[in-house]
């Protein structure tokens, strides 16, 4: 039997549906799998998943999921603060007595933060730092945390999930951004920085090697003699120096850095969010593969140079100097 054409209003309710689908398929659990081999940790939907239209009482069982999502994961946050205001999910990494450094926790909560950021109504995520440095960089004290089954980390996991970050991603550096807190920068879509933010990569100092993918991001954004001075032979830059390399987009002033950055984001806040995120994977889509074997290979490095005798001699140094302080 020939079906009568769908009315106006039918054709766009068949479309809310598949809409709601698809921002449904997004955030089922079951699209964030654990971390088990390349791709593993994306916020994509599996390959081959079907979008088929359903009721569009879906759209209340996404409210209630993201916002289980939202909730569940905020309870867990001690390391970080999270803000949702004007269209923008701000995660502020919030250790200002230790200078933002990257404990075990925060690593892991850092993971939540960015999957419900993914999920969430945003247009764009911002991350930044509380204080007055952006972040110190992995905590020593982990190499020794570490060790314990329980408080395992997986890098290659947390380096994807800003390989794999589907909204764009701004870094608002508000100081010194060290080691790890560095490296991540290549993997952002925009780098705001004060004209007191650093930029320091001591990997080799402390006998370990690059990591966040820098191996592959510094040597496209700065050129391969720069990229070897920062990540081997530790030339700590300026935020000048960053913007001219490429690291940095734009640096501003510190006594206005909080206003400008912010007025210019809320104006950002403003763009089709769909458009921003669709424009974001043809930008950074061809690098995926790349980005994700330089992780692997820098990983499959750092889990040999960590025990090494190098670095154990290089953290003992350490908290040797900082004993006497």
């Amino acid at each position: 039997m020939v079906q009568a054409p769908l009315s106006v209003r039918q054709r766009n309710a068949h479309r809310h549906t598949v809409v709601i689908h698809c921002q449904y398929t997004m955030i089922n659990s079951e699209h964030f799998p654990k971390c088990h081999g390349t791709n593993s940790c994306g916020l994509f939907p599996k390959k081959n998943v079907k979008v088929k239209p359903t009721s569009t009482l879906l759209s209340s069982r996404v409210s209630k999921q993201a916002n289980a999502v939202h909730n569940s994961t905020q309870q867990k946050f001690e390391t970080l603060r999270i803000t949702h205001q004007d269209g923008i999910t701000t995660i502020i990494m919030n250790r200002p007595q230790r200078k933002n450094a990257f404990s075990l926790q925060m690593f892991n909560e850092l993971e939540l933060a960015l999957d419900d950021a993914a999920a969430d109504n945003s247009v764009f995520t911002v991350l930044t730092g509380a204080g007055d440095y952006f972040t110190s960089g992995n905590d020593l004290n982990n190499a020794l945390e570490n060790h314990a089954e329980e408080k395992r980390f997986d890098l290659r996991c947390f380096v994807r999930k800003f390989i794999d970050f589907p909204k764009p991603l701004v870094a608002v550096v508000n100081g010194p951004a060290v080691g790890i807190g560095a490296t991540i920068l290549g993997l952002t879509d925009l780098v705001y920085a004060s004209d007191k933010a650093t930029f320091n990569t001591p990997f080799i100092k402390l006998g370990l090697c690059p990591e966040a993918c820098s191996s592959y991001t510094f040597p496209k954004i700065m050129g391969f003699t720069k990229a070897t001075e920062v990540l081997l032979f530790n030339k700590i830059l300026t935020a000048q120096e960053a913007c001219s390399l490429g690291l940095v987009t734009e640096v501003f002033p510190d006594s206005t850095f909080q206003q400008d950055v912010w007025a210019r984001l809320k104006d950002y806040a403003s763009l089709p969010k769909n458009c921003l995120a669709y424009s974001k994977q043809l930008i950074r889509g061809l690098e995926r593969e790349k980005l994700y074997a330089a992780c692997d290979e820098e990983c499959d490095l750092l889990d040999k140079a960590v025990t090494s005798e190098e670095a154990m001699n290089a953290i003992i140094q350490f908290f040797k100097k900082k004993s006497r302080l």
